[in-house]
């Protein structure tokens, strides 16, 4: 049985390559997106399903993109803040906190002895290089301490993690979290601290999220905000990475052979001209191997070992072969090994884990230069272009126990060596068979020049003639059997076919013949193959590991499946086609089956021999996803529904990621293969296909997918070559035939050819040996016609802006060429193109299901010089046999919509229809011509007319002022009907200069499929740029499907002098469906008569939410005040403050109030979500655990144990934040709306009825530069545009005050210049990006409208990157000539001009005029005076009245009772009003703000009116463009100058510091730790004293008296601190001014949060004073003293989280015990003393009425402190110390030894006088 029919073409009509866009997002691929590469909304999809589905099997899907992605530099700006450290392991630290990204470092100030330093630094690195090298590069935090110009400093510890890891992180970054410190030198030390930081990755175009930067108030909960990405647990091991580096084999020569052969002359010795060795890199270390000297087949065995935390945070391990050489080592070639792919992280996962395998390493071509052009390919940037090497490595994992006594404590890299591993380790040597025919190359580039052509096909060395010299030992071993003689190869290079060899079995023929191309056209030749067809096949030798390739293509084929199935999806929902859930149904059907047959497929291999331990894991862990894969899509089916279907798709598409990532085989087997162009024997351009997607297998599923089918393949050129244009032009398209596979199975290797060819074999005997030409016997002939209606959106080639576009289509060796159209960048050619006598060879029935493609490119015509290339899309043709009928439903075919490609951009979509009509004659005729004619040349076959007859008529050409040009037929052109285009023309802005002259007399031209209407003329720009008529019409033919309306034409053009024209800028508006007018519903105008509604405003009472208008009742009498107070008082316990005094409020607080309430709500937003993702995730495991009980009920329930973990951590979160909310109910403070960006973001850019469209001219930038079409703009049109079907309803025009001139633009204001005031406020900025040397700025605003310009440089802030400006700045302006505000930071130099930081651009105009009411906010409520002051001259009722007036609605009407009733809805509000005096009056205000704020209910004309508000901008800087550098808080109030003055502008000066003093009274200490001892006793004792200060302000600490010899640890001291500091009591920080360094110019002012430090010491005459322990406590919120020493402990800190905690701001006056504690070896926090403390805190004022004493001195002093007496210094009092010293101690001892020396002298005197004695008495004297 023949596999190759076997297979039903019904399922393998959805079956290709690799989609032709849609890459999903895998974080490289992310990075190749950025690129420049698409996002996957933007797409059309037609080109795409048109060149890609599939019916037949012969033939396989073309790439689609031609351009290499990756490889290319671009943008990157890191930024980091580093906020503070925590619990950093050392006594008294200097700490300092070093960045380092890749090669960059940055410091940070030194904070002095302290643990817990506060740093607040922010700094930004920017790279320009390729997504690969940014995303390897490694971020490293590391403490050290006491650093200095001397000496380098101690390292504490370090943190790493590499820059994909934020990026792939939602955001791209982390924010406040805090990174663990560990110690390289020592991994047996556990964690040496926390620093906090924030990170983010931006890349060109990404767009940050800041959440917002307000007063930090949620106490930080280190455990759960680490720095670690999602699913990594908190506690990382140390483990052991070994990277084993077995051998290689197959290098390229690095080295010149005239050296060689001048050695080889004088010592006669031939050597391998390469010295390889291994490097490898991980996370930021280097291994290396030993050297192997010359040795195209080094062996190394040594194994290079990292130790490294495990999970690490760098994805890859670098694996490079470089040549050592005495001047530079260069790589040979670079693999990476991603850990992801290697290792799985689920229950049932497996460490990382690989080979031993071979690893193919590509790069440059083999030959060796000195200059190698494309080095860096080999370094592993871009896609090698040719096979350099290949390396036996594995690598392994093991987790350290970092208890055991025998582990070696550092981190450094060590290499030993390994035992050699067999040879069947890596599977068995099998022989592989690779044949290719070649059917058809046509399309190449005529740059090459006309000497024959030839193509060479290689896989790994072998094929390769010019530079594949080294052998492979496998080879050679086989030589020894007598198998193979490689040297053969050479002579048969290109086998003529009379050269024979006489072992049949042994040649190789790699090449095709060369031959001279012909010429297709002016840019193309191709070669005449014809009937024709050369092969070449190539036999090798690899080791058998198919089945990992198998595997890979089981699941692409999966993938390939769903990715077209979603396509689909996409298209049906962008095209608004019906039913688009149906379609997502089928797909995950189709998907669940795909995932249970590969299921059952890779069961059978579960258990086979020859395998590594990744290949059993990895099919294991493969075998689960997809199988969970296949569940879940089985119930997400049931699931979709019409209004899901648009995330049931985003969910279908993470399946695909997963599948692809899935497919991905980290273990290679078989090398790429490589198709080369080779034209005088140089190399010129390739194709690289992997071997899998041709690999032969018997299971149809586990075939590759281009095995044994016609690929069409277009050739690159290598390298660098291939960036930017040059890469666009295609060097060759083939149509390759190709089949790899074992040469025993080799039967059916021509199998999938199209039918009907002969055999010619290389020699006249060999029966055995492949082809080396296909002769083709059959032949159809065809006309191919191209119906190309038009093309839209294309890229502007010229100078102008425009281009003048002509379509070249190209199919099989013919092109035809449509006429070129000037100026334009959407042409309607409306032109049919006839090929005739098209050829192709094969079955008639074949080329039907599956026809070659057609490729269209795109190029603009220059008067000058070669016409510049466009684009190109790919087509299929529609075809119709001779024997079918032209008729429905495939004929005449539909027009479609075909995406233009440049590159990876897109440039443009083209509407056309292709058809392949088969020309009907005898068949007969023509195989007797062929019999007759032997030597089959191409025959010449003279065909009737009557060959002609049957094929559907052509009609002439109808327009005769186009000459010969056939018009596209009437079946296939749209159906047109007749529209009328209204369009308002309002005005022109910003026209930039043409040809150095100024506009001054501009016109505009609209144009839409050939009918247009020319504006009024503007006499004078500089004077008035608007126009005088508004509003003008024309009628104009467009087709019924509103799909196929052609783009609409916006030119500007300027009237000089003598009747010239000057084109100054154009716009194209691709869609015109947002334009088109819908009457409005009657019905909706009807219920107006249904009776009033009543909208209530009942709001609830003090919880605040954003959007409430709070219902302010002006009865709230003095009992329900009351009632509130005693509500307090019990929920404190404690007696709080009164109710916030008004007059304390100003802006600021209502600020700050709007930011917790944004807070609050993002904070309920994200629990939300993530609450919804809970439930929706347990759902499908829950389902999915019903389907398979067994061993999924593990998975649920251990998933649900995750969620759990994942609410716990977030329950305390939300505790965290209760806790915060516990403290009293706020008062109430009247808030704004803070908004988290533009304000025009909002609200559709303030579009509602006034458009602008960007004016272009220029040629459109490539790929980097796409984003920057800004450049090109040079001006804006300002208006609108409104299309309807003509004959219009009658009631519109019937309705009052129609006015006919305005057509659909009625009520619309005048457009007469207007003076305005505008206000600019601007708050803030935060995050800017740091313009000077030390990483800081010192900035200042700017503003700019039209000619006025303030400079606010006096006032510039020294060295702040987050500066609060606090400014408004009054400009007048006149509309329309000063309408684009220009608000800009600057950094203030000393020397030298001040640079841009970045600026922010805002159109006054459109604001101005909307209907949103831009003008002035509108606030929550309406008072008189006081911080919430009305700040627009127009009282609500006044607003509310015009605009009644304006939209032509009833009202208002105010009732009693406080209600107001407008058009039919009824209001109610508050009705009285305070003003300065306290009087209450009457008012309609409020009701008036409570309509206002809910306008948007309002029937007909409502909409959300802006509020009082503070929006935030990015602000950006042209030099880096894309990338912002920073944001400012700012809002605008424009009032018109014909209207009463507004008041006096708010005053949101920044708040000033309050001055307060910090009085602090030590009394005793008790328990300190005893350190000395004592002088003449060794007794334990301490000399005490006690050190303080206010966090940040180490120059003014102050110390105590010492309290000498202290021998139980207590001490009295009755000594008084006093610390004055200023602090923010809305920000709780302190604020101090210090200069930086004794150069600085001025102080720089830093913020800080309120910490008081107290340390107690040991004092030490003669040595440094010993530290002994420190307690920290922040004054907003610390443990209450202990009332006894007793009951002091160490839980008082330990459990700070748990304990109440109180404010010095609110006691103003504590007293009691707190604990000292310092940290022992192990690093646990032990107990060093205690300290009976007292701080009180009182204002600048009351220090000065009540002044106190240092120490213990006037005024107010302290007494004195009972101190005992051994508390003296001994050498002030020698004997009294003495006294105390000995007596007090050993007075026992000295009396005894008194009584003794008593006795002795009486012994001795006794002694002394006996013997006289007893002479005396001998003698009787």
């Amino acid at each position: 049985m023949k596999l190759g029919k076997a297979k039903s073409s019904k399922d393998d009509h959805k079956r290709g390559d690799e989609p032709a866009i849609l890459e999903m997002e895998d974080l490289d691929k992310k990075a190749m997106r950025l690129a420049g590469m698409l996002e996957p909304d933007t797409i059309s999809l037609a080109s795409v399903t048109a060149v890609t589905t599939n019916v037949s099997n012969k033939r396989s899907k073309p790439d689609i993109k031609m351009e290499p992605s990756s490889g290319r530099p671009v943008d990157y700006q890191i930024s980091i803040t580093v906020i503070e450290a925590r619990q950093l392991i050392g006594l008294n630290m200097d700490p300092v906190v070093c960045v380092e990204v890749g090669d960059d470092k940055k410091y940070t100030s030194m904070k002095e002895s302290t643990n817990c330093p506060y740093y607040n630094e922010y700094f930004v690195f920017d790279f320009h290089v390729p997504p690969d090298v940014m995303f390897d590069k490694i971020i490293k935090l590391s403490v050290i301490h006491s650093k200095n110009l001397l000496r380098s400093g101690t390292l504490v510890g370090t943190f790493k993690m590499d820059v994909g890891t934020v990026y792939s992180q939602p955001e791209h970054q982390f924010y406040h979290k805090w990174a663990i410190l560990s110690d390289p030198d020592d991994i047996t030390a556990g964690c040496k601290g926390y620093v906090k930081c924030d990170i983010a990755v931006v890349g060109k175009g990404d767009n940050i999220k800041t959440p917002h930067k307000a007063n930090e108030t949620d106490e930080d909960d280190i455990e759960g905000n680490l720095l670690l990405p999602e699913g990594i647990p908190a506690e990382r091991q140390w483990a052991r990475f070994y990277v084993k580096i077995h051998r290689a084999e197959g290098l390229p020569k690095m080295n010149t052979s005239i050296m060689a052969n001048v050695k080889k002359a004088f010592i006669g010795e031939n050597r391998d001209l390469v010295d390889p060795y291994v490097q490898v890199q991980f996370s930021g270390q280097k291994g290396k191997t030993s050297v192997q000297k010359s040795s195209y087949e080094p062996i190394w065995n040594e194994q290079v070992i990292f130790t490294e935390l495990f999970p690490p945070l760098c994805k890859r391990i670098k694996v490079q072969i470089r040549d050592s050489d005495k001047v530079n080592d260069v790589a040979i070639g670079t693999h990476f090994i991603d850990l992801r792919k290697i290792s799985n992280d689920g229950d049932k996962g497996f460490l990382p884990t690989l080979g031993p395998a071979w690893v193919n390493m590509y790069g440059s071509t083999r030959q060796y230069t000195l200059m190698d052009e494309h080095q860096d390919l080999n370094d592993g940037l871009g896609e090698g272009v040719s096979f350099r090497a290949r390396l036996l490595i594995s690598v392994a994992v093991e987790i350290l126990d970092t208890t055991s006594p025998e582990i070696i404590c550092s981190t450094d890299v060590q290499v030993e060596p390994v035992s050699n591993i067999s040879e069947s380790a890596t599977g068995k040597m099998e022989e592989f068979f690779l044949f290719g025919s070649f059917l058809e190359a046509t399309m190449i580039d005529r740059k090459i020049g006309d000497k024959p052509i030839s193509f060479e096909i290689t896989i790994g060395n072998y094929g390769n003639h010019i530079d594949g010299v080294s052998k492979s030992s496998s080879v050679k071993k086989k030589k020894k059997e007598g198998e193979n003689q490689e040297e053969e190869n050479e002579l048969i290079q290109n086998s003529s076919e009379d050269e024979a060899d006489e072992d049949a079995d042994l040649t190789s023929v790699s090449s095709t013949p060369p031959m001279k191309p012909f010429i297709t056209d002016r840019n193309y030749f191709h070669l005449p193959y014809f009937e024709k067809k050369p092969c070449v096949y190539i036999k090798s030798w690899w080791q058998d590991q198919r089945r990992r390739l198998y595997n890979s293509n089981m699941m692409d084929k999966i993938a390939d499946k769903l990715e077209e199935g979603l396509n689909d999806v996409q298209e049906v929902i962008k095209t608004e086609k019906a039913f688009p859930e149906r379609r997502l149904r089928g797909v995950l059907e189709e998907l669940s089956i795909g995932c249970s047959r590969y299921v059952t497929l890779a069961n059978k291999d579960v258990n086979l021999a020859g395998r590594t331990k990744l290949d059993r894991e990895r099919l294991k862990s493969c075998m689960r996803e997809m199988d969970s894969m296949g569940q879940q899509a089985k119930q997400i089916r049931t699931q979709v529904k019409k209004n899901t279907v648009k995330e049931k798709l985003k969910l279908a598409q993470n399946f695909l990621q997963r599948i692809r990532f899935l497919a991905d085989e980290p273990q290679h087997s078989i090398p790429d293969v490589f198709i080369w162009m080779m034209s005088n024997n140089k190399r010129i351009a390739y194709a690289r296909i992997p071997s899998k997607d041709i690999l032969y297998s018997v299971v149809d599923e586990e075939t590759g997918k281009d095995c044994g089918k016609v690929k069409a393949v277009f050739l690159k050129l290598p390298g660098k070559k291939g960036f930017g244009p040059a890469g666009w032009t295609v060097q060759a398209k083939l149509e390759l035939y190709l089949w790899l596979g074992l040469n025993k199975s080799r039967k059916d290797f021509l199998h999938g050819l199209p039918n009907g060819f002969e055999e010619i074999r290389a020699t006249k005997m060999g029966h055995g040996l492949p082809p080396v030409t296909l002769v083709y016997d059959m032949k159809q002939v065809f006309q191919l016609r191209a119906h190309m209606y038009q093309a839209r959106s294309l890229f502007a080639a010229d100078s102008s802006g425009l281009s003048d576009p002509f379509a070249r289509v190209f199919f099989s060796s013919q092109s035809q060429v449509t006429e070129v159209l000037n100026e334009t960048l959407c042409p309607t050619w409306d032109q049919l193109l006839v090929f005739d006598d098209v050829e192709l060879f094969g079955e008639a029935t074949e080329l039907r299901d599956d026809p070659p493609i057609i490729v269209v490119e795109f190029y603009d015509q220059d008067t000058v010089g070669k016409a510049e290339f466009i684009g190109r899309t790919f087509a299929k043709p529609t075809i119709k046999m001779r024997d079918e009928p032209y008729g429905p439903p495939r004929f005449p075919p539909q027009l479609e919509y075909y995406q233009i490609y440049r590159g990876n951009s897109i440039a443009g979509e083209l509407l056309a229809a292709f058809e392949l009509l088969q020309i009907p004659f005898d068949a007969e005729e023509i195989r007797r011509a062929l019999i007759a004619v032997h030597d089959f040349a191409v025959p010449q076959i003279k065909v009737g007319q009557g060959g002609r007859a049957d094929l559907p008529p052509l009609e002439g050409p109808t327009d005769s002022e186009r000459g010969p040009i056939l018009p596209v037929p009437l079946g296939i052109r749209p159906v047109l009907s007749r529209y009328r285009i209204e369009v308002l023309f309002w005005g022109l802005r910003d026209l930039k200069r043409i040809n150095l002259a100024q506009v001054d007399r501009p016109r505009v031209d609209i144009e839409c499929a050939g009918r247009g209407v020319q504006s009024a003329l503007i006499q004078n720009y500089k004077k008035n740029p608007n126009f005088s008529t508004l509003v003008k019409w024309f009628e104009v033919d467009l087709p019924e499907n509103e799909l196929l309306h052609p783009p609409l034409n916006i030119r500007v053009v300027d009237c000089r002098a003598f009747g010239r024209y000057i084109l100054v800028g154009s716009h194209a508006v691709s869609t015109l469906r947002h334009y088109i007018y819908s009457p409005p519903d009657k019905s909706c105008n009807n219920w107006a008569t249904a009776g009033d509604v009543s909208v209530s405003l009942e709001a609830e009472p003090p919880i605040r939410k954003m959007d409430t208008v709070v219902k302010l009742d002006a009865n709230e009498d003095e009992s329900d005040k009351e009632k509130k107070k005693k509500k307090k008082k019990k929920k404190g316990g404690v007696e709080e403050e009164e109710e916030t005094d008004e007059r304390v409020l100003d802006w600021w607080s209502k600020y700050f109030a709007s930011i917790e309430t944004l807070k609050e709500n993002l904070r309920s937003q994200e629990a939300a979500q993530a609450e919804a993702e809970e439930r929706e995730d347990l759902e499908i495991a829950a389902e999915a655990a019903d389907i398979r009980p067994d061993d999924l009920h593990l998975k649920g329930s251990k998933m649900k144990e995750r969620f759990k973990e994942k609410k716990s951590s977030k329950q305390k979160r939300s505790q965290a934040a209760d806790g915060s909310e516990k403290r009293p109910p706020k008062a109430r403070v009247d808030e704004l709306v803070v908004y988290n960006r533009e304000l025009e973001s909002e609200y559709g850019n303030f579009e509602d009825w006034l458009h602008t469209f960007n004016l272009y001219r220029g040629k459109a930038g490539d790929d980097d530069e796409h984003a920057l079409d800004d450049d090109r703009i040079v001006g804006r049109f300002k208006g609108s545009l409104c299309m309807y079907k003509v004959p219009l309803s009658q009631e519109i025009t019937r309705e009052a005050g129609y006015d006919p001139n305005m057509g659909m633009f009625q009520s619309i204001p005048h457009n007469d210049p207007i003076h305005v005031l505008v206000r600019v406020y601007v708050v803030r900025a935060t995050d800017l990006h740091p313009a000077d040397i030390n990483g800081k700025a010192d900035p200042y605003v700017v503003i700019k409208l039209g000619k006025s310009e303030v400079k606010d440089k006096e006032n510039y802030i020294s060295k702040q990157l987050n500066p609060v400006f606090g400014k408004s700045f009054d400009i007048e302006a006149t509309f329309p000539m000063e309408s684009m505000l220009t608000v800009s930071v600057y950094d203030w130099d000393l020397v030298g001009t001040d640079d841009l930081i970045g600026e922010t651009k805002i159109d006054l105009e459109n604001r101005f005029y909307s209907k949103f009411r831009a003008t002035c906010g509108i606030a929550s409520n309406y008072s008189m005076h006081g911080y919430n002051i009305w700040r627009d001259p127009m009282k609500p009722s006044q607003i509310l009245a015009k605009l009644c007036k304006e939209g032509k609605i009833d009202g208002p009407h105010y009732g009693p009772g406080g209600k107001v009733k407008v058009a039919n809805r009824i209001f109610t509000g508050p009705t009285e009003i305070e003003d300065e005096n306290g009087l209450k009056k009457q008012t309609e205000e409020h009701l008036a703000l409570s309509v206002l704020n809910h306008w948007e209910e309002i029937p007909r004309v409502g909409c959300k009116l802006v509020p009082e508000h503070v929006e935030t901008r990015p602000l950006l800087n042209l030099d880096k463009p894309g990338i912002e550098q920073g944001r400012l808080e700012m809002w605008v109030d424009m009032f018109p100058m014909d209207m009463p003055a507004p008041g006096p502008a708010i005053d949101i000066s920044p708040r000033k510091p309050k001055s307060f003093e910090l009085r602090v009274i030590i009394w005793n200490t008790d328990d300190v730790i005893l350190e000395d001892d004592a002088f003449l006793t060794g007794e334990k004792m301490s000399d005490i004293y006690v050190r303080g200060w206010l966090k940040g302000q180490q120059e003014d600490k102050q110390d105590t008296d010492v309290h000498y010899h202290s021998l139980t640890g207590e001490g009295n001291f009755n000594w008084r601190f006093v610390f004055p500091f200023d602090y923010l009591v809305a920000e709780e920080k302190i604020v101090i001014s210090k200069k930086e360094s004794m150069f600085s110019w001025d102080e720089t002012e830093y913020k800080i949060p309120p910490r008081l430090t107290m340390q107690v010491w040991d004092a030490d005459h003669f040595s440094a004073d010993d530290f002994l322990g420190a307690i920290e406590l922040d004054l907003n919120r610390f443990p209450r003293g202990a009332k006894t020493a007793k009951q002091c402990n160490l839980d008082m800190i330990r459990n700070e989280q748990e304990l109440p905690t109180i404010s010095i701001f609110k006691q103003k006056r504590v007293k009691g015990w707190w604990p000292f504690v310092a940290r022992d070896e192990n690093d646990e926090m032990e107990l060093t003393g205690k300290v009976e403390a007292e701080l009180h805190l009182v204002t600048a004022e009351e220090a000065e009425k009540s002044p106190v004493g240092l120490g213990r001195n006037e005024p107010d002093p302290l007494e004195k402190p009972n101190r005992p007496d051994t508390s003296l210094m001994w050498f002030l009092g020698p004997l009294k110390s003495l006294r105390y010293f000995i007596w007090h101690n050993y007075r026992w001892l000295i009396l005894k030894a008194l009584g003794l020396i008593l006795l002795l002298l009486m012994l001795g005197l006794f002694l002394y006088s006996i013997p006289g004695y007893l002479v005396k008495k001998i003698l009787g004297a």
